[in-house]
């Protein structure tokens, strides 16, 4: 590749300017630029004006920089002088030229009030500005980007359509435009952000049933309605996880622990049969079984992320209404109601003859790429979801209601998770002790004896299971203050 030609166009303002081009062009050509300057390439009893309108209009020379000043702008606007000939010149190749990138002003002062000084025909156009010594360099470079034509951010290659564009439309929740108004309100302590968060699960919980499934009405392969489903619910869920980062982030009211619980609490009814269906098969809202339970997760396992172990609490502390009007009594229930078993999965296992240990798990696991939360964190979630309502199953002489489905892949490595490591500071260990609902590492002892006894289950998947004392650090645990 040649050296770019590249011609100045200035005005001899004074001593000082004249001084500061000829070091640009002397900068310009150590870094290969082939630089036209009048007072390099102009020699005596030569026609100025032929000059420099050929140096305008040479097809070899593919860049011209015009380096205004103060008196460069006036004299463009005036046309008087050399500046005025070239600009005449100039302004017309500006607007006339096909080639749109081979003119660029380049700033070298700026006026009193410490405005640019352009050309009224070049007000429009970008600039580069060498006036503020502090960003000579990175703005020289981007000099150098435009004359070689590298630019620093280059513009992708056009892709393939999307495929599922070509299948049956998408299914929406309708949440965008309250989720952007959501997502401000948190981050800049707006004072409606807590309406805001109500009026986004409001609509979320609302149009959920945008997700309903026809009845299976004996269908084998119902299954691949089911797993469509929750793959469908992929976009929504992650949008889940930005509001539920954003309100461990940026909201410290505490007002956030009673809404997500009152979202929580409105979801329960999808995970029952609709109103007035009576001929129905158990599975055919398993695709709502599955979506509300990893949103539960996933809550948690965000939260703990973020240390909120005070919204942890509350969520997992605090008991769930549901509305007995159509089924029956109305009860109240442990956070366990939003763990069920997905028959449809165990039966897409069989059917398809996977020979997996989980097909419930292993969705969970490839749902968390790309989600801003990595599986360890969510089985992490997943197995205290199951160690505190082991331990209020027990305070309650109740078998516990929470099987952590994603621990199958514990159960081939097993190791202690992050915030029980951590726990081996006695001080840590009190941060997150009243989330378990325990004061001390001796509240654990009835647990160890309902291990033992098997009072407390121990989740296990064809021959391989759970270490859950492993799994909590128990030995180590306050063994530093």
């Amino acid at each position: 590749m040649s050296e770019p030609r590249l011609f100045i166009s200035y005005s001899w303002s004074t001593p000082e300017h004249q001084n500061w081009v000829l070091r640009l062009g002397t900068e310009l050509r150590e870094n290969g630029v082939d630089v036209i300057l009048d007072k390099w390439d102009l020699k005596e009893g030569h026609d100025a004006n032929a000059f420099m309108e050929k140096m305008v209009s040479d097809e070899s020379i593919k860049k011209v920089i015009m380096v205004l000043d103060e008196q460069y702008g006036e004299k463009a606007n005036k046309r008087s002088g050399g500046v005025g000939t070239e600009t005449q010149i100039i302004s017309s190749e500006v607007y006339e030229s096909v080639d749109q990138n081979k003119f660029v002003a380049v700033i070298a002062s700026r006026d009193q009030e410490g405005k640019a000084k352009l050309p009224i025909f070049y007000k429009s156009r970008i600039y580069i500005d060498l006036s503020d010594e502090d960003l000579y360099g990175s703005n020289f470079e981007q000099l150098l980007r435009w004359i070689y034509d590298k630019p620093l951010n280059i513009k992708p290659e056009i892709g393939k359509k999307p495929a599922f564009l070509d299948e049956e439309a998408s299914i929406s929740l309708g949440t965008s435009v309250t989720h952007r108004r959501l997502i401000d309100a948190l981050k800049n302590s707006r004072p409606h952000a807590g309406g805001a968060l109500v009026e986004y699960f409001n609509l979320f919980s609302k149009n959920l049933i945008r997700f309903r499934l026809s009845p299976s009405q004996g269908a084998t392969d119902f299954d691949q309605k089911v797993v469509d489903s929750i793959e469908q619910f992929f976009p929504a869920r992650n949008e889940l996880v930005e509001v539920f980062a954003t309100i461990a982030q940026y909201d410290h009211s505490n007002g956030a622990g009673p809404i997500i619980h009152k979202f929580f609490e409105s979801l329960i009814p999808y995970l029952d049969r609709p109103e007035n269906i009576t001929s129905y098969h158990k599975w055919d809202w398993d695709n709502f079984k599955f979506i509300i339970q990893e949103a539960f997760i996933v809550c948690i396992g965000v939260l703990l992320k973020h240390e909120r172990y005070d919204l942890v609490d509350n969520l997992t502390s605090q008991r769930y209404f549901s509305d007995g009007e159509n089924h029956g009594q109305s009860k109240m229930h442990s956070f366990g109601i939003f763990r069920n078993y997905l028959e449809s999965l165990s039966h897409r296992n069989n059917r398809l003859n996977l020979r997996r240990l989980s097909v419930h798990a292993d969705l969970l696991k490839e749902r968390c790429a790309d989600s801003g939360l990595s599986f360890n964190s969510l089985m992490q979630a997943d197995f205290l979801l199951y160690l505190k309502e082991s331990l209020q199953g027990l305070s309650e002489n109740r078998r516990q209601e929470w099987w952590p489905e994603s621990l199958v892949y514990k159960s081939f490595h097993g190791g202690a998770f992050e915030i029980f490591l951590r726990a081996e500071s006695k001080s840590y260990f009190d941060r997150i002790s009243k989330l378990l609902g325990v004061k001390s590492k001796s509240d654990f002892a009835d647990f160890v004896e309902g291990l033992k006894s098997q009072a407390v289950y121990v989740p296990k998947w064809g021959f391989d299971n759970i270490n859950p004392l492993e799994l909590m650090n128990y030995e180590k645990l306050c063994i530093r203050p």
